[in-house]
């Protein structure tokens, strides 16, 4: 088994190249990751996405441990079930992939995840210093930085509420499919393992079954 990485605690950095991108939802996945680099449209996906100026893979992903918790809320228009979102200030453990990309690709990421155009370079100086940086109200607009890994900074993007100020939501089986094969992939969990953490999220919790999880691995 391949070993997860901790964070370092945040401390104040300049101008940065490279971002680790965390990555908890269907990102986990490379094969899902590689249409928001590269453009086009996913299996099981309801569109397309328009792709990152810089279609290159990461420089390598590697398994990582965030502080808080995961959940699925709101309606997704791409998979037409709940999404999955990070509390990072719920308790817990968020298993996730950290990719290592430009903060130009992370950029074209983040843009894509909240349903704005890509191209443009984000202000991410708040974000490094603050932990935190609301850019607006939806579902995907603040960005979180939980720590530093190898020194470089680890960014997501979540929504402004917290997990007990929305509703849980269901997700559909092929964006459960990707979050569960990206796990696996890390090598850092087996099937049993991710089958049994994905199905007690809220939103999955008392709807997915880890037998039923697990199956989509396989499937």
């Amino acid at each position: 088994m391949s070993s997860v990485r901790t964070l370092t605690a945040l401390r104040p950095v300049g101008p940065v190249e490279r971002i680790w991108y965390a990555s908890y939802g269907s990102n986990t996945d490379t094969d899902r990751l590689r249409h928001y680099l590269a453009g086009g449209r996913p299996p099981g996906a309801a569109r397309a996405c328009p792709g990152c100026r810089d279609p290159r893979p990461p420089e390598r992903s590697e398994a990582v441990l965030l502080p808080g918790a995961l959940y699925f809320a709101t309606e997704s228009a791409l998979w037409t079930g709940g999404r999955a979102f990070y509390d990072p200030y719920a308790d817990g453990r968020v298993w996730g992939r950290a990719h290592l990309v430009t903060a130009g690709q992370f950029s074209d990421i983040a843009a894509q995840e909240m349903y704005r155009p890509p191209g443009t370079d984000l202000d991410l100086s708040t974000v490094l210093r603050e932990g935190r940086d609301e850019l607006g109200p939806g579902r995907y607009e603040t960005l979180v930085c939980p720590g530093l890994l190898a020194g470089v900074p680890v960014v997501t993007c979540t929504a402004p509420w917290r997990l007990d100020e929305v509703t849980a939501v269901r997700p559909s089986a092929a964006y459960l499919r990707h979050l569960a094969r990206g796990l696996l992939a890390t090598g850092a969990w087996d099937a049993s393992a991710v089958a049994r953490y994905l199905a007690g999220a809220p939103g999955a919790a008392g709807r997915w079954t880890p037998g039923e999880v697990a199956e989509l691995i396989g499937s």
